[in-house]
Formats: C-alpha cells, sequence, structure tokens
C-alpha cells in the first residue's frame, strides 16, 4: 500500500487525522522529573566533560528546565 494513497478501509476522519502534524509541544520528551545539567549535555550531542558539564550547569540556571525542551525536536 502507498502512503500518498489512503486507505479505503479507514473512514475518512481518521484518514484526515492521519493527515495532520503533531504539534510541537507534542513532541517534547521531558516526563516533568527534573533537568540535570547531565541531560543537557547529552541532548547537545556533547560529551559529558566538566567544561561541557559547567556550560550545561550556566544553561540551566538561566534558561531553568526549558533549556532541554529547546534542544529537542
Amino acid at each position: 500500500m502507498s502512503t500518498s494513497q489512503p486507505d479505503a478501509s479507514q473512514p475518512e476522519a481518521s484518514r484526515r487525522s492521519a493527515d495532520r502534524a503533531t504539534p510541537d509541544s507534542l513532541l517534547h520528551a521531558r516526563t516533568g522529573t527534573d533537568v540535570s545539567p547531565e541531560d543537557i549535555v547529552l541532548a547537545s550531542g556533547k560529551d559529558l566533560t566538566p567544561r561541557n558539564l559547567e556550560w550545561a550547569r550556566r544553561k540551566l540556571d538561566e534558561e531553568g528546565p526549558t533549556a532541554l525542551d529547546k534542544m529537542l525536536p
């Protein structure tokens, strides 16, 4: 089955909802737990080094937990 052709066995409402993009606010993976400097470093793709951890601490101090949300798709 081609993804460009709708599945005739699905109701039209289901097909329409499948065509919509997920809102950005629902794509973030943070679960409400505390964000650590390690989380920030790893989300940025950097190595866990003392220098990168200090950078992440400053970023958390300035931006709070939303610093991680800004880095995630």
